[in-house]
C-alpha cells in the first residue's frame, strides 16, 4: 500500500478553544480564564458541563456547554476535534485523584494527539499556548489525510 498522503489544515485567527477541568482543578481553570480574559474573549469557547457553566458565570466569558465529562462531554469534545471544530484544548486535569471516566479522558487526549491539536494539561502549558504568537493569527499544520487513507484501505481490503 502506498504511503499515506498528507494534508494541510489551517487554524483560523479566532480559535475554537475547549475548556475542561476535573473537579479539584475547576477553580484553578476559572482563575486562569480570569487572568487571560482579554485574550480568551477574542476566541470561541466551549467546555464540558459544569466547567463551562462555572467559567461563564464567574468570568463573564461566553462558553458553549456540552454534557458533563462523565456523561459524555469528553466524547463530545473529541468528536468536534475529529470534525475540525476545535483548535485548542485547555484541560486542567487532576493527576492525584482517580476519575470514574478515565477511559473517556484517555480517548480525548489520544484523539487530540492524532489530529495534532495543542492540549494543555496544566497552567504552565496553558500559559505557553495562550501567549504563543500563533494564538493571534492563523496556524497551518500537516497531518495524515485520514479520509483518503480510509478510501485507499477500502480499495485493497
Amino acid at each position: 500500500m502506498p504511503e499515506p498522503k498528507q494534508i494541510e489544515l489551517t487554524m483560523p485567527h479566532q480559535k475554537n478553544i475547549a475548556l475542561i477541568a476535573h473537579d479539584n482543578k475547576k477553580h484553578e481553570l476559572i482563575e486562569w480564564c480570569r487572568r487571560n480574559k482579554s485574550i480568551l474573549e477574542h476566541h470561541f469557547l466551549c467546555g464540558t458541563g459544569t466547567t463551562a457553566k462555572m467559567v461563564s458565570t464567574q468570568t463573564g466569558l461566553p462558553v458553549r456547554g456540552f454534557c458533563s465529562g462523565p456523561l459524555g462531554g469528553d466524547q463530545q469534545v473529541g468528536a468536534r476535534i475529529v470534525e475540525g471544530k476545535i483548535d485548542v484544548v485547555i484541560f486542567f486535569s487532576d493527576p492525584l485523584s482517580a476519575q470514574p471516566h478515565d477511559p473517556d479522558v484517555k480517548a480525548l487526549l489520544r484523539i487530540a494527539q492524532v489530529y495534532d491539536i495543542p492540549i494543555a494539561n496544566n497552567r504552565a502549558t496553558a500559559d505557553f499556548i495562550i501567549t504563543s504568537p500563533f494564538m493571534d493569527g492563523t496556524y497551518t499544520h500537516t497531518l495524515m489525510d485520514f479520509r483518503g487513507q480510509v478510501e485507499e484501505r477500502a480499495k485493497h481490503l
